[in-house]
């Protein structure tokens, strides 16, 4: 990014890719071995000498940046035993041109979205719908998560890395914030949802992890600079989720 490494748009069409080019091609820079997965593989990066992954998602900016949508897997900082982390950048909404900057970026490791490692993703389906009982009920779920920008203040125009506390960042990082995150009393094990009212019913449960505390570190390199990276309330938090369940709905 201060370099001023552009964003490079193969044609308007491209609403999804041309994030994602531009880190390959700072992976590429790395010299770091890498495999790219397919277009609904997860995660999108793999690195073969070590297990780590990376998931890139790019938001327009201005426009929907405080949550953001998962098609095939819920966040999280494991996944087949390997540990993942999510890359989320900005980039102009109506850029003039097909090469534009990229407004700020944020790496976290996936725990910081959803601390959980067990849940396990599955599409499932149900036969004999219809009045001829011969349509299928496909069931695939769409996960809407928080990105950090609805969760933190403190990392718009800024490159920003987030790490689990117990983690050792290179020396070229100063630190920028401590960030700590507590799981909630209750967890969802389960909907319910009726074809002939249309209302869906979530089904919960206990947490066993009530109160747990996740501690994380915010990161910057050295001479950038070092605004403090702060959780955002509860209540701002809560917010932001309704507001993607409203949109949901309409």
């Amino acid at each position: 990014m201060r370099s001023g490494r552009l964003i490079e748009r193969e044609n308007r069409q491209d609403k999804e890719f041309h994030f994602q080019n531009w880190f390959r091609a700072r992976l590429d820079a790395t010299k770091l071995k890498h495999e790219q997965g397919g277009r609904n593989s997860y995660p999108d990066f793999r690195l073969v000498a070590s297990t780590e992954g990376f998931e890139v998602k790019g938001l327009a900016y201005p426009g929907r940046e405080l949550n953001y949508d998962c098609n095939s897997q819920a966040p999280s900082g494991e996944h087949n035993g390997r540990a993942i982390s999510y890359v989320f950048g900005r980039y102009p909404d109506k850029p003039d041109g097909d090469r534009y900057p990229v407004l700020d970026l944020v790496i976290c490791h996936g725990d910081f979205l959803n601390a959980r490692h067990d849940y396990v993703h599955k599409n499932r389906s149900v036969r004999g719908f219809g009045s001829y009982g011969d349509i299928l009920i496909r069931d695939r779920k769409m996960y809407v998560a928080p990105t950090p920008f609805g969760v933190v203040d403190g990392v718009a125009h800024h490159a920003t890395l987030i790490l689990p506390a117990a983690a050792a960042p290179p020396r070229s990082l100063v630190k920028v914030g401590d960030i700590t995150r507590r799981e909630s009393d209750h967890l969802i094990v389960g909907y319910h949802f009726d074809l002939r009212t249309n209302e869906l019913k979530a089904e919960i449960a206990p947490n066993p992890g009530a109160g747990r505390e996740h501690r994380f570190v915010a990161w910057r390199v050295k001479g950038e600079p070092a605004e403090a990276v702060t959780l955002r309330s509860p209540r701002v938090i809560a917010q932001a989720a309704a507001a993607a369940a409203d949109e949901d709905e309409e």
